[in-house]
């Protein structure tokens, strides 16, 4: 095996490593809901001052006291006063199946284009070019590894974009396939342009 390709090998291997330790490092953040409060916190959290009479009953907007308690300028003028417990629930953020509409076009662009970028690619091997990408270089070497290498590459967006849903980074989800597109999509258009 000559040098080059050993070179060409490791510069591929660190590439996949520092993708994964990248991915690694994304996974391990937690998502902004998942932040663990006590039910009890949750559920009794805000207190409000409502009056014993009738005739003085608060507007609809009245102020929520949270942690603590002032009195009025004059205390003559307060009457009786009690203070009612509110029930507040946590927010959930509203989630979105996997493969709703949106999901679902962008990786049929992410296809679309991997099949794209795939011909281009083996077009420009056949007469006689040369792969820039120093990953797929290693699998030019025949018509079926290239080609598993971009069913890899589509395959491989929407794993990860899969983790990304599930971990509850939806904005990551979405910014995956479109990278993915534009790499593809600017490496279908070089390879195209240089026939």
């Amino acid at each position: 095996m000559p040098k080059s390709l050993y070179r060409t090998a490791l510069q591929s291997l660190l590439i996949v490593l520092a993708f994964v330790a990248l991915s690694a490092f994304m996974l391990a953040q937690e998502p902004a809901s998942a932040v663990s409060k006590p039910t009890s916190e949750l559920q009794t959290n805000r207190i409000e001052m409502a009056s014993l009479d009738p005739a003085s009953a608060p507007p609809e907007n009245a102020t929520a006291f949270t942690s603590t308690h002032t009195l009025p300028a004059s205390a003559v003028s307060v009457g009786p006063m009690a203070f009612v417990s509110v029930s507040g629930q946590p927010k959930v953020p509203a989630t979105h199946p996997f493969w709703d509409s949106k999901n679902r076009a962008l990786f049929a662009a992410v296809g679309g284009l991997a099949a794209v970028d795939f011909y281009a690619t083996h077009a420009n091997l056949a007469s006689g070019g040369k792969e820039l990408n120093p990953v797929t270089r290693v699998f030019s070497g025949s018509t079926p590894a290239l080609a598993t290498n971009f069913a890899l590459e589509a395959a491989g967006v929407v794993g990860l974009s899969y983790i990304f849903h599930r971990t509850g980074h939806h904005k990551l989800e979405r910014i995956t396939a479109l990278v993915n597109i534009g790499a593809s999509g600017a490496a279908a258009g070089y390879s195209l342009a240089h026939r």
